[in-house]
């Protein structure tokens, strides 16, 4: 009999607790596993032997329900990338020896990008040393849904709710006034706009904003933005913007850099700051009207408050099925959303190579994207929707959410 061990790395979010209540609830059942463990911070609490047992810690459902309902990652986190075994195999050595340590059988590593290439290079390295008896499966988890292979990523359903229903209520605080007046709000995501297109959904129930929505997956012209802004101005009074923190021009430079010259303070010194900033101060100058910028910053990863019930959804049975294809043996894969369906909304989970999705990054389809490059088109809106739909009980103690703590 084998233990299992479970971490989470990168951004946090609305749901990768979630994904790990599903990967705890498997090996809780499964008469195969004897403890399951979670690892603090990542690889990085790996390497340092920080390893909880997780058994006494969730053997309670409401313990698990209480912890599908917490945000941000209940085990830590890291931003860590292993090293290659060929520059190095110090790293990999030590992990299967803390593995051998604690009769590690089996791996679930929760996470993004990085975290999917830690899984490829450790996955790999066990194959090459025909370490056959631990197998190690990666779990998606990113608010920037840029994941290859998986329609969609856990987390992002939650953080674009949260995004549409901000823009909503933007929209409801701007349009009592009477005075033009301009508002830019900036989304993360420097390399895919998944995020900022979600802003979309804002108007799903008749609000206006955002006006104007730019990806960062089209080149961003400022003469074109400023006239967009102008002819917007000229229909309503009150223009709400959302932009991509990873907009760039047609040289490819991201648009706070290609700006600095142009966006200065009284002193002459230049703004060092966001998208949103950068155009804040571009159409003072430029229009003269009433103008604000705001950045969504963290806020938009770990509002559990305003979460999908369809992501947490998604999320927990995702981490069930990783940890069920480990214990069956399988190895060097991630754990996958494919959509069979969109009206009525159906999926199921497949498995992936992870070669095929380390180091990828998924970009916003072009035709998703309206001709002008200031809005989405239908098919975004058909893609998102099914992703936000529901809403999670939230259990608060003195007013505010309740949020269970491992460690």
């Amino acid at each position: 009999m084998k233990n299992l061990l479970v971490a989470q790395s990168g951004g946090p979010s609305a749901a990768i607790n979630a994904t790990l209540c599903g990967v705890v609830e498997k090996g809780l059942a499964d008469k195969n596993i004897g403890k399951v463990y979670g690892a603090q911070n990542g690889i990085v609490g790996i390497l340092a032997d920080k390893i909880i047992e997780l058994n006494p810690l969730l053997s309670d459902p409401k313990s698990l329900q209480l912890l599908c309902q917490t945000p941000s990652s209940a085990l830590g986190s890291c931003r860590m990338k292993l090293s290659h075994w060929e520059e190095s195999t110090f790293e990999y050595e030590k992990i299967i020896a803390l593995f051998r340590q604690y009769d590690i059988g089996y791996f679930i590593y929760i996470g993004g990008n990085d975290s999917m290439d830690t899984v490829h290079k450790l996955a790999s390295y066990c194959r090459l040393n025909k370490l056959d008896d631990i197998s190690i499966i990666g779990a998606p988890k990113t608010i920037d849904n840029d994941l290859v292979e998986t329609d969609h990523c856990p987390g992002f359903g939650s953080a674009a709710k949260y995004i549409a229903t901000t823009f909503s209520e933007i929209a409801c605080d701007c349009n009592v006034y009477a005075l033009p007046a301009v508002t830019i709000v900036e989304v993360m995501g420097r390399d895919a706009g998944w995020l900022t297109a979600s802003s979309a959904l804002g108007r799903i129930n008749g609000d206006a904003a955002p006006d104007l929505i730019y990806l960062c997956e089209k080149p961003f012209s400022v003469d074109k933005f400023l006239q967009d802004v102008r002819d917007k101005l000229a229909e309503k009074h009150a223009v709400i913007i959302a932009v991509s923190e990873g907009i760039k021009n047609a040289e490819g430079q991201y648009i706070t850099e290609s700006l600095q010259d142009r966006a200065c303070d009284a002193f002459g010194h230049k703004i060092l700051a966001g998208a949103a900033r950068f155009l804040e101060e571009i159409v003072r100058e430029e229009i003269g009207c009433k103008v604000r910028s705001v950045e969504l910053n963290l806020m938009q990863r770990c509002a559990s408050h305003v979460a999908s019930e369809a992501d947490i959804y998604e999320s927990r049975l995702l981490g069930m099925a990783a940890a069920d294809h480990a214990i069956s043996g399988e190895s060097g894969k991630m754990a996958a959303i494919k959509r069979t369906s969109t009206k009525p909304y159906r999926f199921e989970i497949d498995f992936v190579e992870i070669e095929k999705i380390a180091n990828q990054v998924k970009e916003v389809p072009l035709n998703w994207i309206n001709s002008e490059g200031n809005d989405v088109t239908q098919e975004m809106i058909d893609y998102l929707l099914p992703l936000i739909q529901g809403e999670l009980p939230c259990t608060y103690r003195n007013g505010v959410p309740v949020h269970l703590r491992l460690y």
